[in-house]
């Protein structure tokens, strides 16, 4: 069904070039949409009208028109002031609606194929059958991306994002559920990952130049056939979820950076817990100081460099190895050593995905 702020928009963008009033009326007579507020007395006479075989209609100072959608009444136009110029005004504008109505339905038809087709809902037959019906190209390159904002957000981000689109773009808009919008974007022959993360960054700019608060824009893999593209969509999901745990710092991320946090993402907890059980043993990692895991961490991001690691705390290099010793002590992990390290990173982005997880039970409870 077309909204009532398209019909508003159109019938407003009407009356500037016509100058005159127009409403639009259901069957029954309740307003849909008006320019002025001189149909009351028009509005008691629409029922009457829908049941008369006339296609337009006269009466006193209004002109009355039908909207058909597929031979069925949609809608009662009301033109107020057109003078001579009525019949004209009236037949184009209802010309106009109908084929809005039209548009409308195309693109409710193309919203629940892409939905469906992102939800694994469709057989393979049916992809490429409802395909040429909608004039959507089986073939292509095109990546799935999701984007989310606050739950608590003033601002519907499916319609923003829909005028983003533009229309007659080969791009979809569509949301699976209330979580998110889904970008089905169409991809050109040369364009690569680089210009996806622009295209990425692009979105997110626009909302926040909109209002909308907490963005986090996520995209999968190219795919080159259209049954491909509930993978690229799964990939998207995964990347905003993994990114949540393991970058918390990023707005923008793909499922080809996530690494190995997208492996321990998949683990199951018992496993986790096992390991960690193993790695620590009667330690718990949470019982770090802020001192120890600031060490322990720009020990990492400068690449085990404990030359480098000590300048940028501002301490000694016999104070950082102090500290090192006695967390081998504590752990029976050398950090110093890569073996060690690696062993140490991963039980620590384990610890991070557990405590996610087990936040998320308790939140669904």
């Amino acid at each position: 069904m077309i909204s009532n702020q398209i019909l508003q928009n159109t019938i407003e963008g009407i009356r500037d070039i016509s100058h005159c009033e127009l409403g639009v009326f259901d069957v029954e007579g309740r307003e849909q949409a008006v320019t002025a507020p001189v149909f009351a007395e028009a509005a008691a006479v629409v029922p009457r009208f829908a049941e008369s075989p006339a296609d337009s209609q006269s009466w006193g100072e209004y002109e009355f028109f039908k909207v058909f959608d597929e031979q069925v009444l949609e809608f009662v136009l009301v033109l107020c002031g057109a003078g001579d110029h009525a019949q004209i005004i009236g037949r184009m504008t209802a010309l106009q609606l109908h084929g809005l109505i039209g548009a409308f339905k195309e693109r409710y038809d193309r919203d629940s194929f892409i939905k469906n087709l992102l939800l694994d809902n469709l057989l393979l037959v049916d992809i490429y059958g409802r395909a040429k019906k909608l004039h959507i190209e089986a073939t292509g390159r095109r990546v799935a991306m999701i984007v989310e904002t606050a739950p608590d957000r003033e601002f519907n981000v499916l319609e923003i994002m829909q005028e983003y689109i533009a229309a007659g773009s080969p791009d979809f808009v569509t949301a699976v559920d209330e979580n998110g919008v889904v970008i089905v974007k169409d991809l050109a022959e040369c364009e690569n990952m680089e210009e996806i993360a622009a295209s990425a960054e692009a979105i997110r700019s626009y909302l926040s130049g909109a209002g909308v608060k907490d963005i986090h824009v996520s995209y999968g893999t190219v795919v080159g056939e259209l049954k491909e593209v509930s993978r690229s969509y799964k990939e998207a999901k995964m990347a905003l979820d993994v990114g949540r745990i393991f970058f918390g710092d990023r707005n923008i991320i793909a499922y080809n950076e996530l690494g190995i946090g997208r492996l321990i993402y998949q683990l199951p907890l018992p496993l986790c817990k096992m390991f960690i059980r193993e790695i620590f043993d009667a330690h718990n990692p949470d019982e770090f100081d802020e001192e120890t895991l600031t060490t322990i961490n720009r020990f990492f991001e400068n690449n085990l460099n404990v030359s480098e690691t000590s300048r940028q705390l501002f301490i000694h290099r016999n104070t950082l190895v102090y500290r090192l010793d006695k967390l081998m002590k504590s752990t029976g992990l050398d950090l110093r050593v890569f073996d060690d390290a690696i062993t140490f990173k991963i039980a620590l982005m384990v610890v991070k995905y557990m405590k996610y997880m087990e936040n998320m039970d308790t939140f669904e409870y």
